[in-house]
């Protein structure tokens, strides 16, 4: 068995991780990797990792550091980066904002977004999908739901991609640029929410921001370090993934002529649609734990303090688990995808990604019944956490 390796940033496995992820999971599914994180890559494993309490977050940030021979950032932590109980404190704060019965009124804001945007570039015959329409509904829906001014999104979008490019740091030499200009835009956008924060505390709203702001106020609820740390998470997680799974899922169906016609013959598929676009192509790859006590994987001890890396790209093309994983079937049922993570970080904005997945679809769809690829090669971002596009021209 010869021994398998990867370059996180080999072109070609950003274009397509698959077929390393299927040799992983085949000759080596508890690879320890030189860089000396582990990686998980079978459904079973990666499910097993995120139920497990002794799998942590709070740990990783020490780990970054001490990577880089830095300091651990002085920024809050979001509850992304928090354990039990401080995450389940932060996670209830925001929580309501997000059920399923408060994101199905949403669907009418939602869907008159996505019309504006393609009447925008009604005419046109071309369109940049990424940049004129997948990145400007998510952002649009995050900012109203926070009470952020949505005509700053230009101001904080370069922002925004350098902290989600920042998560791929630690597979990166400790001399990148990437961890310090992430550090420094999550500076950028800290500055920002303080200004924006000052103006809300005299004059709340009916939204998000001003609700954290009175939990703030409270005294004991929430950190001001934490209050910002919460903004930054809501508002870069509540978009760049959005964009991934309308950008990779559009592209799908481009590239699965069978199975775009098929929801357009029967838009009524488009929940399991967009299941099945999460599972074949995802936006989040891969997330991050570190054992608070030794725990042992298919024979394999990992060190308490060493750093595993479930692997959900990989996870959800496990054949164990998945029938035929390759194939985009947007029929599929029993579609346990992990595309949204799994226990308690599972992924707090999943029914808003999804409405935002099934109106921008299935509207494109319908809108621009001769909607084609004017590529051949599309451009993925250079990233191993986060799966998206830098651009995707089509035609209409």
């Amino acid at each position: 068995m010869g021994e398998v390796t990867f370059n996180p940033m080999d072109p070609e496995f950003v274009a397509d991780p698959y077929p390393t992820y299927r040799r992983l999971r085949t000759e080596d599914p508890v690879h320890q990797n030189p860089l000396g994180f582990w990686v998980l890559t079978r459904y079973e494993d990666v499910m097993a990792t995120l139920r497990d309490a002794r799998a942590v977050k709070e740990p990783i940030a020490a780990f970054v550091a001490a990577r880089f021979g830095a300091a651990v950032p002085a920024i809050g932590f979001s509850m992304l980066d928090r354990d039990p109980p401080d995450h389940t404190r932060l996670r209830g704060l925001v929580s309501k904002a997000f059920t399923p019965k408060m994101v199905e009124r949403l669907r009418p804001e939602v869907q008159a977004i996505v019309d504006g945007l393609l009447d925008g570039v009604e005419g046109a015959g071309t369109m940049d999908l990424i940049e004129q329409f997948a990145y400007p509904l998510p952002v649009t829906v995050i900012c109203q739901m926070l009470g952020v001014p949505v005509e700053d999104r230009e101001r904080f979008k370069q922002w925004g991609l350098d902290i989600a490019r920042g998560l791929d740091a630690i597979m990166l030499p400790p001399d990148s640029e990437v961890a310090r200009r992430s550090v420094a835009s999550r500076h950028a956008l800290t500055g920002y929410f303080r200004e924006l924060i000052a103006e809300r505390r005299t004059t709340p709203r009916a939204d998000v921001l001003s609700d954290l702001i009175a939990a703030e106020e409270a005294g004991d609820r929430l950190s001001e370090p934490e209050l910002l740390a919460t903004c930054i998470l809501l508002l870069i997680a509540g978009h760049e993934t959005t964009v991934n799974l309308i950008g990779n899922g559009t592209l799908a169906l481009l590239r699965h002529p069978d199975q775009l016609r098929l929801l357009r013959e029967r838009p009524g598929l488009i929940g399991s649609a967009v299941e099945e676009l999460l599972r074949f192509d995802g936006p989040v790859q891969r997330t991050a734990r570190i054992p608070s006590e030794d725990i042992t994987i298919d024979g394999r001890t990992i060190l308490k303090g060493e750093l595993v890396m479930p692997f959900i790209g990989a996870a959800d093309r496990d054949p164990a688990q998945f029938p035929d994983p390759d194939r985009l079937d947007i029929t599929r049922t029993d579609n346990r995808h992990v595309a949204f993570g799994l226990g308690i970080h599972f992924c707090l904005g999943a029914p808003l990604a999804r409405v935002e997945g099934q109106i921008a679809i299935n509207t494109l769809l319908r809108r621009m019944p001769r909607l084609a690829l004017a590529t051949e090669r599309p451009v993925f971002r250079q990233s191993l956490t986060l799966r998206g596009l830098e651009s995707l021209q089509v035609r209409f």
